[in-house]
This record gives C-alpha cells, sequence and structure tokens, in this order.
C-alpha cells in the first residue's frame, strides 16, 4: 500500500476513532480508570455495557495511544486518556460527547450543506442548533462544557497577545457562559466587564461569575446582539460570534456595535483568520463545520476588513497568537 493510500484510508476512517472516543466518553470510561487499572469485566459492569464489546473498543483506542492494556488485560490512563475525565481542567469528554451526538448526525448531511448552502442541522433537527439548545437543557449544558474546554487555553493565548490595560469597560457581546469574561477580569483588577446574551443563556454565566468572585465588576444583561448591544464599554468584545453567521447579520452584529461604540472605542474580533495557499490551518476545518452546523463561516483578513467596512468600520490591526485565533481589532472609520 502506498503511502497516499494509507493517509487517504487513515483519513477516511476518522469518524471510526471520532466515534469510539464518543463511546469511551460517553460512557465515563476514563473517570472509571483514574483511580487504577482495571479488566474490560469490571469496567462493563460499573458502565452498563456488555464486557466483550466493551474490551474490542478499548483494545482499538489503546492502538491509537487512547488507554494502554497491560499483559492482564487490565486497562489503565494514558496522556491522552486522561483528558476524557471529566475532573480535569482541559477535559474533552464533553467536546467528544457534543461531536458524537448532535455534530456527528449534523454532519452525515453534508451533502445536503453542499447543495444548499444551509445548515444540515436545521435540516436534521428541524430547527437552528441555538433553538435547539435552548430547548435542550443537557446538550445546551455539555455544549458550555465542551466550549470551555475548547476555548481554555485560547483564553490565555488571547491574554498573552493582546494588552488589556487601557480598556475600562469590556462588554463580552454573546459571551455565553462567562468563561471569557471572567478570566480577562482576573486578569485585570480594575477593569469592569459586560457580559451579554440571551437570557437562558446568561442565567448559567451568574453563579461562574460569582465563584470566581468578579460578579460585582460585572453587568449581566439579557438580550439579542441582532437587536442591540448595551452601551457603556469602551471595547467590544465577540469570540466566535461572527463565524456563527452569514455576512448580512455579521453586518447586522457589527453595526449594533459601531452604534454603542464611544470615541476611541474598539471592536475585537477572536476568530481564525485563513490563511492563503495550501498551509495546512484548522480554522479550514472549523470553516466546514460552521457551514454544516450554524450555517456560517471562517474568513480571510480581507473578508474580514470589508465586513468591518460595510458596518462602519476599519479594520486597524489583526493580533495573532500562540495558537490557531487571532485578535482582529476594529476602530470607528
Amino acid at each position: 500500500m502506498s503511502s497516499a493510500e494509507q493517509n487517504l484510508q487513515r483519513l477516511l476512517t476518522g469518524t471510526w476513532i471520532s466515534q469510539m472516543l464518543y463511546a469511551a466518553a460517553k460512557l465515563g470510561v476514563a473517570d472509571h480508570l483514574a483511580g487504577e487499572p482495571m479488566s474490560a469485566e469490571d469496567l462493563a459492569a460499573a458502565v452498563g455495557v456488555q464486557a466483550e464489546p466493551l474490551y474490542r473498543l478499548l483494545r482499538a483506542l489503546a492502538s491509537e495511544g487512547v488507554f494502554e492494556e497491560d499483559d492482564h488485560h487490565r486497562f489503565s490512563l494514558t496522556p491522552m486518556a486522561d483528558l476524557l475525565r471529566s475532573d480535569v481542567a482541559t477535559s474533552k469528554q464533553a467536546m467528544a460527547i457534543m461531536l458524537g451526538e448532535e455534530h456527528h448526525a449534523a454532519w452525515g448531511q453534508i451533502i445536503y450543506s453542499l447543495q444548499t448552502g444551509k445548515p444540515a442541522f436545521d435540516h436534521v433537527y428541524g430547527k437552528p442548533v441555538f433553538g435547539y439548545l435552548a430547548e435542550h437543557p443537557e446538550a445546551a449544558r455539555n455544549f458550555d462544557a465542551a466550549m470551555t474546554a475548547v476555548h481554555g487555553s485560547e483564553t490565555a493565548q488571547m491574554l498573552a497577545a493582546y494588552d488589556f490595560s487601557d480598556c475600562k469597560t469590556l462588554a463580552d457581546i454573546g459571551g455565553g457562559n462567562g468563561s471569557l469574561i471572567t478570566m480577562v477580569l482576573q486578569r485585570y483588577p480594575k477593569l469592569k466587564g459586560i457580559l451579554y446574551d440571551l437570557d437562558h443563556v446568561v442565567a448559567r454565566a451568574k453563579p461562574r461569575l460569582e465563584a470566581a468572585s468578579v460578579a460585582d465588576r460585572c453587568q449581566v444583561i439579557a438580550g439579542s446582539f441582532f437587536e442591540s448591544v448595551p452601551s457603556g464599554a469602551d471595547t467590544y468584545l465577540m469570540r466566535h460570534i461572527i463565524h456563527d453567521w452569514d455576512e448580512p447579520r455579521c453586518i447586522q452584529i457589527l453595526k449594533h456595535c459601531r452604534a454603542a461604540l464611544p470615541a476611541g472605542g474598539k471592536v475585537l474580533l477572536i476568530e481564525a483568520v485563513i490563511p492563503p495557499g495550501n498551509k495546512p490551518s484548522f480554522g479550514k476545518l472549523i470553516d466546514i463545520n460552521m457551514l454544516v452546523m450554524p450555517g456560517g463561516k471562517e474568513r480571510t483578513a480581507a473578508e474580514y476588513k470589508s465586513l468591518y467596512a460595510a458596518a462602519g468600520l476599519k479594520l486597524s490591526r489583526i493580533v495573532p497568537t500562540a495558537g490557531a485565533m487571532s485578535l482582529i481589532e476594529g476602530v470607528a472609520a
């Protein structure tokens, strides 16, 4: 078999591995192995499945470096398997579950998105993804946990790359569960914050702000960024918001930010900026997820410049981080 054939075969079977990881995460296998190695029989009894198929699943994942089997057919954690535990800061358990459930079903209809340009998620579930999450609290909680784990390293990278010391009040528009604004407020003790999102979303953020002892410096305001954004901030930040939407709705959101922007204020987007050419880019993969799930897209620097201009803003600079994301800074045109 040629190297090209081997590489393509591995890519083709990637969904098998993803679904195996989903099963292990959903069953909580890594949590049960946190203490000591266990046999497939003991694990199966603990998680409520049959021993023989579970053994085969773990053997396959062990061949990929997820879990490890010893000479007595007991399984233990590896560094990758450790990330499937629910109690580690960088846990990917929620992400594995999210990708294995709603995302997997939507991606199965990717041809629909390619034929219509519309989200496959809406086609499968009969409604947009955020409307679905509003009606399914368990899926919403898992989505929050997945996003927190994904974005945790991004926030640290953002804080290392961008200086917020000249900012007095930061508005996190579409701030979700408050993980981002919490970390920024902790880093800058004199900074004030505004967390703005839909009512059922910000309700999930309040306990986080209180637990981090920043609730007294952060207003929590409910509303839709398609209708308006709150005034009173000098910097309006949106992380992974603009990539969820098509151009007309992006411009609508950015125009609301422009209307609220004071003299000398800034708009900051945290997004992947698609590089030119064939260079590998995680943003190019996220872009297809945006097509299939919410119907948005990742964009190039030129496309962000055009979006800003349409909203009465000027792209002032793009600040790369150590990861896949960049800060796209805009000011009043």
